[in-house]
């Protein structure tokens, strides 16, 4: 009977651990206005805005202008590493991190390129 209910213990702490981890990696997707008022990690979505300071380095970060492609909000994003390649032709960027100190900390990018399928529909 003890080795039922420390099983069942078990699993039960195991479950607990797998869905506060999962919940922990949810990172919702929101817009730049929502982004700079969020307290925790989100991903935003959008543009390289062209009309800001063309995207460089400063020190230990990539620095650009994200634009949001409905509203035409833009901020700047601080992307602690080096620019990532195919950034020059990305259709869409999707930084990952936090808003604070004036700036989108990010950690991770992702670069949306259009796909070679699309490239040839336009033909």
């Amino acid at each position: 009977m003890n080795r039922k209910i420390l099983l069942g213990v078990l699993v039960l702490a195991f479950i607990g651990y797998a869905g506060w981890s999962f919940m922990d990696s949810v990172t919702p997707y929101v817009g730049i206005a929502a982004a700079q008022k969020a307290t925790g990690n989100v991903q935003v979505k959008g543009l390289l805005d062209q009309k800001a300071e063309a995207p460089h380095m400063e020190g230990d970060y990539f620095v650009f202008t994200l634009q949001d492609e409905d509203t035409g909000e833009s901020m700047p994003v601080r992307y602690h590493g080096t620019k990532p390649d195919q950034f020059d032709e990305a259709h869409h960027i999707v930084a990952v991190g936090t808003f604070r100190d004036g700036a989108f900390q990010s950690d991770k990018l992702l670069i949306k390129c259009p796909s070679k399928y699309e490239q040839q529909k336009g033909k």
